[in-house]
């Protein structure tokens, strides 16, 4: 194989490859990015706030959406205050859903690296730095992470919001959906006895013997639960859902848990299933 050396191509100073054009090439090939094979939900994007995002994607097995603003040339406070704020919209309107911000730039700047400090962390935001290089008489793009999405509260027992007991969440959720946590915590138990539901403020998790154990949680409603079982996506374990009506909320790739609203009477009819994935909870390798 010959060795083709590669010219750097300035797409902010050449005639005819703008912004438009890189942004057709992402539509073309969302795996550009390095952030897998996403969809395209909606380019050109307009915000109720004014302006317009450049790309909102949508990664199909989790459901995160990533709000992409791309800028020619090298990265400046405009458009990175233009990124938060495009994110804190979409992520207010669906909030169902993961966010992540996301800037593309010819140049990821120290100065940006500098601005996104200030955030301390609060803001998911992942900067890709791309180029666009002659090879040889063809033309490419190289796309390169910078940033990688860092978050205040990755540690999941600091995201539980405080301890707190059963009452709390009867006044939250009701009765019956506790009850409803009663029976998964049998079918937990089928797995390990001295398993027990451990009460925090956003979520109720699992504890052994007093210490943090949670390949599952669970979040009581006022109709039902929020099942949250630790394992990885799963095509297969999404067909079986959906054949049995199961409504699959979301994949939260942040704990790498699943979030799948039940019913008591959805629970009775397909407790086989239920007790399939808190076994695979249970046994997954990067839960032990």
């Amino acid at each position: 194989m010959d060795y083709k050396p590669a010219k750097v191509i300035s797409l902010k100073s050449h005639p005819t490859l703008n912004e438009r054009w890189l942004q057709d090439r992402i539509i073309e090939d969302t795996s550009i990015l390095g952030l897998g094979n996403l969809d395209l939900i909606e380019e050109e994007r307009i915000q109720p706030t004014g302006g317009r995002l450049d790309l909102l994607l949508r990664d199909p097995i989790s459901s995160t959406r990533y709000e992409v603003e791309i800028q020619l040339g090298a990265s400046d406070e405009k458009h990175i205050i233009r990124t938060i704020e495009y994110w804190d919209v979409e992520r207010k309107r669906y909030p169902q859903n993961d966010h992540i911000a996301v800037l593309v730039a010819e140049d990821i700047t120290s100065r940006f690296l500098n601005v996104i400090s200030l955030f301390n962390g609060s803001v998911p935001i992942i900067a890709i730095q791309i180029q666009a290089l002659e090879v040889a008489g063809n033309l490419t793009l190289s796309a390169a992470k910078v940033l990688d999405v860092i978050t205040l509260g990755s540690d999941e027992e600091d995201a539980a919001g405080g301890a707190t007991d059963r009452a709390y969440w009867e006044s939250k959720a009701t009765p019956n959906s506790l009850k409803l946590a009663d029976k998964f915590i049998e079918l937990v138990r089928e797995k390990d006895s001295a398993l027990d539901l451990k009460y925090n403020k956003y979520y109720i998790g699992l504890a052994r013997n007093g210490i943090v154990d949670n390949f599952v949680t669970l979040k009581p409603q006022k109709s039902g639960i929020i099942f949250q079982p630790k394992i990885s996506p799963s095509a297969e374990l999404d067909s079986k859902l959906e054949s049995a009506d199961i409504e699959v909320l979301s994949y939260v790739r942040r704990f790498k848990h699943y979030q799948i609203k039940l019913t008591d009477t959805q629970f009775q009819q397909n407790i086989d299933l239920i007790r399939e994935i808190v076994n695979k909870a249970y046994s997954a390798e990067d839960n032990q």
